[in-house]
């Protein structure tokens, strides 16, 4: 990138010379413009390797969730480095990876309708299928695709310990309903999935030792006691029983993960290329990136992004394609024409932004990832 020390003098009179930039800067906006979305697969490596040893180290298997990269070339290098499946959250997600050859494929979320459980019976024809429930109409709908998919389908018992999002509430509600998936023709009880709050394990635990009782009482046991979360990372191996974790983010990681405290600048393996296109007077300028690139989800986080080249910057505010510079906290200031990188507030809502990731390794452009899932919203 340039280097970074101009006046405020120099950037308040129209730039005669276009700012210097590092080579894979200048590259990737020549051949791609800017904003562009692009990934380093060392990093990707790195953290695909990281996930996977922080797993086998507690003993759980590695289940990561799709939803960060939306890409089957990443999930094969996932389960390639020793995951056991992949998790998606929705069903379009995990048709575009049965399509790219992934198998075992849990999917965390209520699946209703007629055309929805149409499309689970033909995935269950094709691939191993785990899907979650956490209410009896959810459960009633299922044996029917297990009917058209000829073979019996595994669900799991979706339980709330505390984030107060999807699940159950109480291990009563949760042995009731394994016993209903139980008694349904063509479905399997298969055991819990928890997304346990990152101060809640003590509470999950009791919730499960409680659940797991009434389950031997029902005759009836959990084969599957699935965590989530890449917050959770440090927590996996604290519950007793868990048998697999699911985390997404953490392939790329994002100021979200680096506040959580699981990630640092240098494990983020995901930067927003954008250019400076407006310097209108010495404390604001105008990105070329916005909303429809780096999202309006902030996550509680101050501004919309942290610019590598300009930390003490500011995003403060958007439009649909201006991103609004706060320079008034920064002695060093961007020109016009430069080329910034931006590590994201929430990765995983930028990967849904753009239909392709430019791929990099260190210095060195490589090419471009489709993200083959994108806009599976159904």
């Amino acid at each position: 990138m340039t280097a970074a020390s101009t006046s405020v003098t120099a950037t308040t009179s129209p730039a005669v010379d276009q700012p210097a930039a590092t080579p894979l800067a200048a590259e990737i906006a020549r051949v791609y413009g800017t904003p562009a979305v692009v990934v380093d697969l060392d990093k990707v490596d790195a953290n695909i390797a990281r996930l996977q040893a922080a797993c086998d180290t507690a003993g759980v298997a590695n289940r990561p969730h799709i939803k960060t990269h939306k890409s089957p070339e990443l999930a094969r290098l996932q389960i390639e480095a020793g995951a056991r499946g992949i998790t998606c959250q929705k069903l379009g997600e995990a048709e575009v990876m049965a399509d790219g050859g992934l198998d075992d494929i849990m999917i965390s979320y209520n699946i209703l309708g007629e055309e929805k459980l149409g499309r689970l019976g033909a995935l269950q024809r094709r691939v191993r299928m785990i899907v979650a429930a956490d209410n009896p109409v959810t459960i009633s709908g299922l044996p029917r695709a297990a009917e058209i998919a000829g073979r019996d389908l595994e669900v799991v018992v979706e339980c709330d310990t505390g984030r107060k999002r999807a699940g159950v509430e109480t291990p009563a509600e949760a042995v009731e309903l394994a016993k209903m998936i139980d008694a349904s023709p063509g479905l399997r009880f298969a055991g819990f999935l928890m997304y346990p709050p990152e101060d809640g394990w003590e509470r999950t635990q009791i919730f499960l030792d409680t659940a797991n009782a009434g389950l031997r009482d029902a005759g009836l046991k959990a084969d599957i006691i699935s965590t989530g979360g890449s917050p959770n990372i440090p927590n996996m191996g604290k519950l007793r029983g868990a048998t697999e974790h699911r985390s997404g983010t953490s392939i790329f990681n994002d100021r979200m993960q680096i506040a959580a405290g699981v990630a640092t600048l240098d494990d983020c393996a995901l930067t927003v290329y954008a250019s400076v296109v407006s310097r209108a007077a010495p404390e604001r300028g105008i990105l070329d990136s916005g909303s429809k690139t780096l999202t309006s989800d902030k996550g509680n986080l101050d501004g919309h992004g942290y610019i590598l080249e300009y930390p003490r910057a500011r995003i403060a505010q958007f439009a649909e394609e201006h991103g609004f510079l706060d320079l008034s906290g920064s002695n060093e200031r961007p020109v016009v024409g430069e080329v910034v990188r931006i590590v994201p507030n929430h990765v995983c809502v930028v990967v849904n932004m753009v239909d392709r990731l430019i791929t990099v390794r260190g210095d060195k452009l490589i090419g471009e990832l489709p993200v083959a899932a994108r806009g599976k919203l159904t």
